[in-house]
């Protein structure tokens, strides 16, 4: 058990020492991209801003179910002692005002050291956007620096990912030996939180085409019943673009709103992407017996919400360490369960990717509701139904 242990710990430590320079790149270049795609304004400008309203939308109703769940339908107590065994000593977490204060990091290499992610994430961000406002041949010079780390990370990632059979497989082990029978109580209790967050999120989607979009939900479910069905089977937003695509259509969406809102959304918004990294976190603290406060579960919410950012055209397996990590972190959650959860992913993420293609497609017929040159179109679409 001792050497399967040494194992499984070499592999999440070689996994861990990529997640600080993997997320900072990704968060800089992702900014980037969206201050300079916001700036050239029209549909596309419309559409990020959606977006991020969604995506804290997202976290809010993640942060609002998984608590009560968390205490309400709760793991038997020996998953959670065991589980918290596991994990180790659960670490201090700073008073709020302490943490507001460290906000702005005064040596950014030092909060990289210290896996200060909270403002490591704000720096990146603000870098992300003066990135923009440079001349053109520095910040492609800069632009082209962080996209160089990033992809030399994910391919140090893609080379400790071989392994991950070995590694999960050791860290299930030791887990095993520890949790006994009652771990299968505690993981069917973190899989059954995202499915149903994932599944409320769906019915919200709905609601908003309804209300913001001005279409009749049943029109619209009709309508995307192709596209989710390929999510559900492959969990690629991607491979679904193409029913999606087929679905505007049939909605009767402008040619130029669908054409770019549904690529871009499938590029850069993630739906799902603040429910998992949310109830990750509050899990992992959760069964770690850390008391989270409003002003820490605020905060996950803000770096739930950026994470999206992190998961543009990642790997599943990259995805869901690079994007749960930092809101984990953030609220003093230790992160060596993380491949577990992963381990039991797949389920759920059949779910998520129906709420991301859902969410895809709601977006597009909001923002083509909004864009004033149909909204004469839709009015009289709606006198006829």
């Amino acid at each position: 058990m001792s050497v399967a242990g040494l194992i499984g710990g070499l592999w999440l430590d070689a996994l861990r020492m990529t997640i600080i320079p993997l997320v900072f790149a990704l968060v800089v270049t992702g900014m980037a991209s969206a201050s300079a795609t916001l700036q050239a304004g029209g549909i596309a400008a419309r559409a990020l801003v959606l977006f991020v309203l969604l995506l804290l939308g997202s976290a809010i109703v993640t942060a609002l179910m998984v608590p009560p769940m968390l205490s309400f339908w709760a793991p038997a107590p020996g998953a959670l002692d065991a589980l918290r065994a596991g994990a180790g000593a659960a670490p201090d977490v700073p008073p709020a005002l302490d943490g507001l204060k460290a906000l702005i990091p005064t040596n950014v290499v030092a909060a990289a050291a210290n896996d200060a992610i909270v403002p490591l994430v704000l720096f990146a961000l603000v870098l992300g956007m003066a990135l923009t406002r440079i001349g053109e041949g520095r910040r492609a010079a800069l632009f082209e620096l962080f996209h160089g780390i990033a992809d030399a990370m994910l391919v140090i990632v893609g080379w400790v990912l071989v392994a991950a059979p070995l590694g999960v497989f050791a860290l299930a082990l030791v887990a095993g030996s520890k949790l006994g029978i009652d771990a299968g109580a505690a993981l069917l209790h973190y899989i059954g939180m995202q499915i149903a967050v994932a599944l409320l999120l769906i019915l919200i989607m709905y609601v908003l085409v309804a209300a913001a979009g001005r279409m009749s939900p049943l029109r619209f479910a009709k309508a995307a019943l192709p596209a989710q069905a390929v999510a559900f089977s492959t969990q690629s937003s991607l491979a679904s673009l193409p029913p999606m695509v087929a679905a505007a259509e049939r909605l009767e969406l402008p040619e130029r709103v669908s054409s770019l809102v549904l690529p871009l959304a499938v590029a850069t918004f993630k739906i799902s992407a603040p429910l998992v990294a949310l109830t990750v976190a509050l899990t992992l603290a959760h069964v770690s017996g850390i008391e989270v406060g409003p002003g820490q579960v605020l905060i996950a919410i803000l770096l739930a919400a950026v994470s999206t950012l992190a998961v543009v055209g990642l790997p599943g397996q990259v995805s869901f360490f690079a994007a749960n990590a930092p809101a984990a972190l953030a609220i003093g959650a230790p992160i060596e369960l993380l491949p577990l959860l992963l381990a039991v992913d797949t389920i759920p993420d059949m779910i998520r990717t129906v709420a991301n293609v859902t969410a895809d497609m709601a977006a597009a017929v909001v923002v083509a509701a909004r864009t004033p040159a149909v909204v004469d179109k839709v009015e009289s679409q709606l006198s006829q139904q």
